[in-house]
This record gives C-alpha cells, structure tokens and sequence, in this order.
C-alpha cells in the first residue's frame, strides 16, 4: 500500500508538472494598425460629447475623450468575436447606466448588455440572452422603458430591462425581423418598428398593431426610423426604395425626391439635435443632408463612403462623426465642406498578410482583404509606429498574401493575381495573369531565384523566368490551395483536401500521401527541410523517409502553422487564440495571444501577426533556448 500511495503521489506531482508547463504566458500583445477599418456605432456620453462609444461588427467597444480625436480599446463584449454591436446607448437620468445590443453573423443569436457604471463591468441580461437584436430604443419619456427589435419580434422591459415581454404579436408572419425601432417623445405606448418588409406602429403599448405604407413602396426593408423630438407627428423613415417623411404619424408618407436610386440605400436617419430641421442621411453611396426638413438634400461627402451612423455634436452643428464600413472614423468640423479620417488608435482590420523586409527589419507590408480602395497594402517603415495606404494600381483588390524577391522587389497576391510594386512610380503592376478579365487568386506565393510559384482555387502556377511566362497546374481537388512552400530538395503545396510535391522547382507535381484526417489546415516547412501539416485530430511532421509521426505534447490542434527562422522554432496557432512554440518538435509552450491570428512574421526582437480584426499586432513569444533537431528524422 505504500508503495502504491508512494507511486499515485509521483504520479500526480508528474501530472501537475506537466500541466505548469503548459500553463499560458499571456503575451503582451499591442495593436499597431494600420488605422480605420469598419465602425458600426458611435455614442456620445449626455451631458459630456467628449466622451464617445465606438461599436464594431466582432464584439470590440473603443472610447474616445476627446470627442473622437483619438482611440482607445475599452470592452469586449461576448465570447467570441462575432457580435455586431449595432447599438450603443446611454441613460441621460444615469449616464453611469449603459446598454449594448448586439446580434451574431455567424448565427441568429445575440445578447443585450448592460453596465451600471460607465462600462466598467457589465451584465448580459437574461431575458434578452440568445436574441438577435437588431434595433433597441430608450423611451425619451422615461429612460426605464427600453425597446428592443429581435428577429422574433419587439421586446418591451419598463424596469431598465430586468424583465422583458414580447409586445408584437408570436408568431407574426410579418410582424418580425424588426431592423428599425423608434419610441413616440412623450408616448412610450407609442412605437415604430420597421421590418424587412415595411413598418408597423401600435399606439397601445403593443395592444394593437396597424402597418403604416400609405405612400411606401410596397416592397421596402426599413432600415431606420426617427421621431422628431419636438413634434411627433413628424416621422422619418429609410428603406432600400429611398426616403420617405410622414407629418401625420405614418398615416401617410411621402417620398423624399433629390436623392439618385443609386444612393437610396439608407442605412440610418439622424436630426441635428439642436437644429431638428436638419436631417441627415447615411447611405451605401456618401452622406446626404436637408437643411429644410427634407424638401431639399444635398451630398456632402464622397459617394464612396459607406455610412452606418451619424453623430452630431451637440455643441457644435458645424462638428459631424461619421461611422463607415472600411474607412472607419470620419470627421468633419466645417458643416460638411471637408470630411477626414479620425482613427488615431482605433483598427478595426482584416490583415490576411503581414512580411518583415528582408533588408530593413523596420520595414513593414500588411496586406487587407474587404476594404476596397481604403484597403490594399500599408507599410510601415518605423516597425508599425505609423502606416500609409500604399496601394495605387492594385484597383481595390483583397491582398492574400506578400513576397520579396531576392532583389528586394515587393509582391502581392491578390484576388485577381498576382501585381508587382514599382518603387520608382509608386504605383502597382499586374505580373500574372495579363489582364483582370482572367482570373487567378492568389492565395500564397513562393520565390526561389528565378522560379516562382503560386497557388489558388485555380490551381498552381509557375514560372521559371521571374515571371515572363507561366504555366499551370489545375486543381483537381474540391478545395483551393491555400499554401506553398520551398524545402531543400523541392516544393510543396496544400489544400484542405490535397497536398502536392514538386522535385523540379514546381514544373511538376504530385500528390503527397498524408496522414487519414478530416482535412488540413496549415502547412509549413521548416529548417530541416521537415514538412508539417496540421489538421484537426492533430500536427504531424513527415521524416526523410515519407513516414508521419503525430507531435506529441500539443494540447489542442492548430489550424495553422508558421516556422520561426530567427529562432528555429515552430509556431503552431490554435483556434482558441493561442499561439504554441517548439524548439524540438515535442515540447511546448503556449502563449495566450487573445486574437484570431491570420499569418505571422517573425524578427529575431518579436513577432509581427496579422489578425481576423485588430490589423497588425505585435507580441513576445520569448527566447527559445534549444534548436530543432536537425537529424532530419522523426521524434528524439
């Protein structure tokens, strides 16, 4: 017996060692930009404009003090990073009481939250959990009494929502997917709501319901729908057929004229809160306003801004935020005449590739899918301090990945191909294929000399010329390749569904024997010439021989994988937001990095990482103080 208590004490001591290795480093993680990306809500704190609330579409709240000059991270809210926080407000009684709503792109569940002070700690209220929320109002007339727009229908609570009911009839065939909510100024009984297929309004506390259309265009989304504070009766809505003002309470609507069809899109409605005369409209094609209570409108901003919201200073009419999909926070101080960017500390991007220059570590790419013109390619030549936009000639296109050549020529694959960047002009070139009309995404590329390779749903294409001339390999898998990379005696390239070797720099290729999983999810070589896959039942490396060993001592699977250079260490990127290092292949040590990573780039002072949301990020994985075994051969 003592032996065997001897023994289970070992044991557990044995256990609990290896659980403190594995124990997470949290590393210190800072974002570096580039700034602006999308902002779907922005609110003022009343009584202080100097304090605003940003919202964004994975969860983020951002604070600003000084009335949207500058940025700063403030909350997260949810579990993951898929909620759309569509709506911030604010009790003007207790500006110390807060509400969130946010809804899920990845499902049709959503929460509300609420903060009792300031958004320093907050609460998803219970009878709200799992609801996609699409809209939510305060009662003007009693800020206890909220309203909330769900997919079901609207939700009513009159106790700063501890407890909720549904006011619009279950089950309403038409009385749901509510986008839009307004509440009457001095009537809380009195609510608007705008559904995917027109507005309703009940003028009982939800009693009775009557659609409001005389007027509308039968078939309209209704995005927004505003009261007008001094006279009720006055009513603004926005639908996907244009503009429409009632004077009579939505009995009946008349159409806003002045505005093209192109830009009827409307996606929110605001009043000067001190000039209610003046409306304004955020559209899919620029900002529009009506100085005359929209007899007139006029554009004041570029047609290429896509607006979600608007926010008027109230000390300032002349002082207009606005929030926008990809260029972020703009600003004007000049009642219009000028709008700029104002997104000193707030990113909010999708950096699908990040590359160190190979000659000046303080040189910086990052390349940005779904961001159109105010996206492309950034560089940063103070090793992220400060960015530009370096992007003429690539004409919108997402950026999947970026190379450097050994003369120091920059590189982007794209989703129409592959371009080169002149430094001399200033402006990018298209190397493959020849023209936008054949299309060839570029999901990964590798340069060795004169042979270049890259891959795509399309396929493989290679060069042996530096480019001149190409020829490809068709994908004859389901899946795209999504990975290349050179070894010491060939190339290799994966799909979730396939993985191809060439021993002739890419001329040709076959299909690679790999271990029987599910599917793959990264794919890299290291020092030794070694390949690794990794795929969800675990990572594997292939030995000299072409045999598969599983890695041991990596708790969770990685669904990517990058190797180290500066430190000869193998970095493997779970799907829980941590990052796992290994100098031999079998022993590991996690960090927890906090943010969905995209690709890596390492210097031998820290680790650049490109991410799903927050742009370029920078952390400390520590020193490894062993090499890989360079046996070439399986585990030690």
């Amino acid at each position: 017996m003592a032996v065997r208590s001897y023994l289970r004490r070992l044991f557990v001591l044995i256990f609990v060692g290896w659980l403190l290795s594995l124990a997470a480093q949290a590393a210190d993680v800072k974002s570096l930009g580039p700034d602006g990306g999308d902002v779907r809500r922005l609110a003022f704190v009343p009584g202080n404009p100097d304090r605003v609330f940003l919202g964004t579409s994975s969860g983020r709240l951002f604070v600003s003090d000084d009335a949207g000059t500058t940025w700063s991270r403030f909350a997260h809210l949810g579990q993951g990073f898929d909620y759309v926080l569509d709506t911030i407000s604010i009790d003007p009684r207790d500006t110390q009481t807060m509400y969130v709503a946010a809804w899920s792109i990845e499902n049709s569940s959503g929460e509300l939250f609420r903060s009792r002070d300031g958004g320093k700690n907050w609460t998803s209220l219970p009878g709200m959990r799992g609801k996609s929320i699409r809209s939510f109002s305060m009662a003007p007339s009693d800020s206890h009494i909220l309203m909330a727009g769900t997919l079901e229908g609207v939700y009513r609570s009159d106790d700063q929502g501890d407890t909720w009911k549904l006011i619009s009839p279950p089950n309403h065939p038409d009385i749901k997917n509510i986008q839009s909510v307004a509440v009457d100024p001095t009537n809380p009984d009195v609510v608007y709501a705008g559904t995917w297929h027109l507005a309703w309004k009940t003028s009982d506390g939800g009693g009775t319901w009557r659609q409001i259309k005389r007027g509308m265009i039968d078939d309209s989304d209704v995005f927004s729908i505003i009261v007008d504070p001094h006279m009720p009766a006055v009513v603004y809505t926005s639908a996907c057929s244009g503009i429409y003002k009632s004077t009579t309470g939505g009995e009946l609507f008349s159409k806003v004229q002045g505005i093209p069809f192109s830009a009827r899109r409307t996606r929110v409605l605001k009043q000067d809160p001190s000039h209610p005369e003046i409306v304004y409209a955020g559209t899919t094609e620029g900002l529009w306003r009506t100085t005359d209570s929209g007899a007139h409108w006029k554009q004041i901003s570029a047609p290429s801004l896509i607006i979600n919201d608007v926010m008027v200073d109230p000390r300032n009419s002349q002082r207009v935020l606005l929030a926008t999909d990809r260029s972020g926070v703009m600003l004007t101080t000049d009642n219009g005449a000028t709008f700029k960017a104002s997104n000193n500390g707030f990113t909010h991007r999708q950096v699908m590739s990040v590359m160190v220059d190979h000659h000046n570590p303080e040189v910086l790419y990052a390349g940005v899918v779904n961001d159109k013109e105010f996206g492309g390619v950034f560089v940063s030549r103070d090793a992220g301090q400060h960015w530009s936009q370096q992007s003429t000639g690539l004409g919108g296109e997402d950026v999947f990945t970026l190379a450097q050549d050994n003369a120091g020529d920059i590189y982007a694959g794209t989703n129409r191909g592959l371009f080169h960047y002149s430094h001399k002009s200033g402006i990018w070139m298209r190397i493959y294929p020849a023209t936008r009309s054949v299309a060839f995404q570029v999901n990964d590329a590798d340069f060795d000399g004169a042979n270049w390779v890259l891959v795509g749903p399309a396929g493989i294409a290679h060069s042996s010329n530096s480019g001149r001339s190409w020829t490809v390999e068709p994908n004859v898998g389901k899946q795209p390749f999504f990975a290349v990379r050179s070894a010491k005696d060939g190339m290799f390239a994966a799909a979730t569904d396939n993985l191809m070797a060439s021993s002739d720099n890419g001329r040709h290729w076959n299909r690679v024997h790999y271990p029987l999983v599910s599917y793959i999810t990264g794919m890299v070589v290291d020092a030794n010439g070694r390949l690794w896959i990794a795929a969800p039942q675990g990572t594997f490396r292939r030995d000299a021989d072409g045999n598969w060993q599983k890695a041991s001592g990596l708790p969770e699977p990685a669904v990517n994988l990058a190797f180290d250079t500066t430190q000869q260490r193998l970095l493997a990127i779970s799907a829980t937001n941590n990052v796992y290092a290994t100098a031999d292949g079998d022993h590991w040590r996690r960090v927890e990095v906090g943010v969905p990573i995209r690709s890596v780039a390492p210097t031998q002072a820290r680790l650049f990482a490109g991410t799903k949301f927050d742009g370029v990020v920078t952390l400390d994985l520590g020193d490894s103080t062993a090499s890989l075994d360079r046996s070439g051969g399986g585990q030690r």
